[in-house]
């Protein structure tokens, strides 16, 4: 049985967060943390908390957690919050503040 959580309007673009995604996918629960902890991108601080949450959802149902492997880690966009920076003559230039949905599934192996 899978276990899921889903971290929603995470204030981080989603393009930011899917390569790091993409590193941790398939990997067993103890890699993709080791993974995560050392990785110096911004977008692994969300995956990590989301991956720790979801590693929780299994415990608390009493799943075996040494045999946890991320099945799936999926990066959507959220809301995006849209703010404008004054110009000159009188014009405003649009500034899109783009948000994430982080979903991250674990599953026994």
């Amino acid at each position: 049985m899978p276990y899921t959580n889903v971290h929603r309007a995470a204030r981080i673009s989603p393009t930011k967060v899917r390569p790091v995604a993409d590193m941790i996918r398939g990997k067993k629960y103890a890699d993709a943390l080791n993974i995560l902890a050392f990785s110096k991108k911004r977008g692994a601080v969300y995956l990590r908390q989301a991956l720790v949450a979801a590693y929780h959802n299994a415990d608390q149902a009493e799943a075996d957690t040494r045999r946890l492997v991320v099945t799936d880690c999926r990066i959507d966009s959220g809301p995006t919050m849209k703010r404008f920076q004054p110009k000159d003559r009188g014009r405003a230039h649009a500034i899109l503040k783009r948000t994430s949905h982080i979903t991250v599934t674990v599953d026994e192996k």
